[in-house]
């Protein structure tokens, strides 16, 4: 790692026309689960703006906030970048594309609706979405602990929201509560 890119990481310290430009490129070319991925490819392996570890920090807190998670990721790392200005950029430049694409989207949805090729292109594009969601949610739980614990909190989740079809809200209040003194135990005993 060149110093400038040691820099960039440690500091927050990234251009703001290298954020704005990043997260348009992210916003207009990205759809659904396929935004984290691309996220992850330009952030963490091309700008080196963050690790694994804070990407994967950013990736679980945006998935239990409030929102859409690509915004809620493009802020965290946009502030993580370039602090609260990279922030606003990252979110603002992540949007502009998305806005656009949804204005003409929607107009050619209501022109071509009643054709049947429509509804095979949406289940194509939503089979791209679900695909790359899988390859960055295996990338990322890579880099996670290999202990015991890590997997039987994950398999609980799954089964609880993916197979039992639970609210998300409280298995949420339970499991991040739970993770967190978990891990707090996990690192207080290895100290």
């Amino acid at each position: 790692m060149s110093d400038v890119e040691s820099a960039h990481q440690q500091t927050g310290t990234a251009p703001l026309a290298e954020v704005f430009w990043s997260f348009l490129k992210i916003g207009g070319s990205a759809f659904g689960g396929s935004t984290q991925a691309m996220m992850h490819r330009e952030v963490v392996e091309r700008r080196k703006w963050v690790d694994d570890e804070a990407f994967l920090a950013g990736f679980a807190i945006s998935q239990v906030l409030p929102g859409a998670n690509p915004v809620n990721l493009a802020l965290y790392m946009g502030m993580k970048a370039r602090g609260g200005l990279g922030a606003v950029v990252a979110v603002t430049a992540m949007i502009i594309p998305a806005f656009c694409i949804i204005m003409l989207m929607g107009y050619a949805y209501r022109q071509f609706s009643g054709l049947p090729i429509t509804h095979f292109i949406l289940g194509g594009v939503a089979a791209v979405g679900i695909g790359a969601t899988l390859a960055v949610g295996a990338k990322v739980s890579s880099k996670l602990p290999r202990d015991v614990l890590t997997f039987l909190i994950g398999l609980a989740v799954f089964l609880a929201v993916g197979v039992f079809r639970w609210s998300m809200l409280p298995v949420v209040a339970i499991a991040v509560p739970l993770s967190i003194g978990l891990a707090w135990l996990h690192v207080r005993g290895a100290k």
